[in-house]
């Protein structure tokens, strides 16, 4: 079953970082089209995959992680703006029946991503 997956940790603070906006698009030269609106669970991913079935349509995605309401909602004090505010990862899908999984570790002043399995 092919599908696209994410998850984020809080490398600052060591944790999942649970309650982050996730926004998914589809990216072409045209347009970019909503595709799905998710926030992570307790564990720092989605409750279910982003996309998923016997195949996923291969092209650009993007996922939008809102880093900045996440910062803020854990109490740490940032400057206004934060350097962070929504983290833009856009990647894509080559292989219509792989399995991307795109994780995020996050601090306020960095991040990183690959792709995971």
């Amino acid at each position: 079953m092919a599908r696209l997956s994410t998850h984020i940790l809080d490398t600052a603070r060591g944790k999942p970082a649970a309650g982050v906006r996730i926004d998914l698009y589809s990216v072409s030269s045209e347009a970019r089209v909503h595709l799905k609106t998710t926030v992570t669970n307790s564990d720092g991913r989605t409750d279910e995959a982003l996309l998923s079935g016997e195949t996923i349509p291969m092209g650009a995605y993007q996922l939008e992680f809102q880093a900045g309401d996440y910062l803020r909602a854990c109490g740490l004090e940032l400057p206004d703006p934060a350097f962070l505010e929504v983290i833009v990862i856009r990647f894509c899908v080559s292989e219509a029946s792989g399995h991307y999984h795109v994780p995020l570790l996050l601090s306020p002043y960095g991040y990183s991503t690959y792709r995971g399995s």
